[in-house]
């Protein structure tokens, strides 16, 4: 079950033509692609700095700052993709991180 085929939909600003969505093999893999997403922004707002750092108040910040941000999360036993809000996210998110560091 951990291979849930993951699509993010998101809207940078309110302009209608900002609607996106980026496509996952995983929940995990889902989770990645934000935190990169996130990560590039820094990049581009910070070229000439080598190391940025950033916490999980800070990546919420960026989710928050979205316009809109939700999750389809395929569902194996009802072969059909379940809706999963901002918060559902930004908890998947930090689980996933949270994972990572150790």
């Amino acid at each position: 079950m951990a291979n849930r085929h993951t699509i993010v939909l998101m809207q940078t600003s309110q302009n209608r033509a900002t609607r996106t969505f980026m496509d996952y093999d995983s929940i995990s893999q889902a989770m990645d692609g934000i935190c990169g997403l996130y990560e590039r922004k820094l990049k581009e707002l910070n070229p000439a700095t080598r190391n940025i750092t950033y916490d999980i108040g800070d990546l919420y910040n960026f989710i928050d700052g979205l316009a809109d941000m939700s999750a389809l999360v395929y569902d194996h036993t009802i072969q059909a993709f379940l809706p999963y809000d901002r918060q559902w996210i930004k908890q998947k998110v930090f689980q996933h991180l949270k994972k990572l560091a150790h």
